[in-house]
């Protein structure tokens, strides 16, 4: 039997969303594990963080990108505190992006989400201020979301169909 890839992503089924959600986790998992020695810490870019544009017009993606960096941050040297965390800042930041309707806009919610929330525990774990840690995680997401970002969702457009959200 042949998996056919453009099904997956052209379901409106259950399992269709099921599938779209693992296989963007499991490619966020992926991602930031290869970019590790820069995914984590004050001054992070994590590339996979452009995944972050697909809540956009994919439902599914909310889910997949909770528990992307979920299972993620197992690798993060600060534990429960960023396994919890950021995936709950994800989950808010992705449910944020999916109720925006300009794509441009779309790219501020996992930018000042992450930004604010993640410093709220990186600051202190690295003694470090406040207020330019939120700058550091700020620009981190912003080159990775607005160099990778748009051209992650053009192509996950192309390959999702009629079910993802009209741009």
């Amino acid at each position: 039997m042949k998996f056919n890839v453009k099904a997956v992503f052209k379901s409106d089924s259950p399992a269709g969303y099921v599938a779209r959600a693992g296989i963007i986790a499991a490619v966020y998992i992926i991602l930031t594990l290869l970019v590790k020695p820069i995914a984590f810490g004050p001054i992070q870019f994590r590339i996979p963080e452009a995944l972050t544009m697909l809540a956009f017009i994919d439902p599914a993606a909310i889910l997949g990108l909770t528990g992307g960096v979920f299972f993620a941050n197992f690798a993060s040297p600060l534990g429960l505190v960023d396994i919890l965390g950021g995936s709950a800042l994800t989950l808010v930041a992705a449910l944020l992006t999916y109720r925006i309707k300009n794509k441009y806009m779309a790219m501020i919610p996992p930018i000042l989400v992450n930004a604010f929330g993640v410093a709220l525990y990186v600051a202190p774990a690295y003694d470090l201020p406040y207020w330019p840690t939120v700058g550091y995680i700020a620009l981190g997401q912003t080159a990775v979301i607005g160099i990778l970002g748009l051209p992650v969702l053009e192509l996950y457009k192309k390959a999702a169909g009629s079910f993802a959200k009209k741009v």
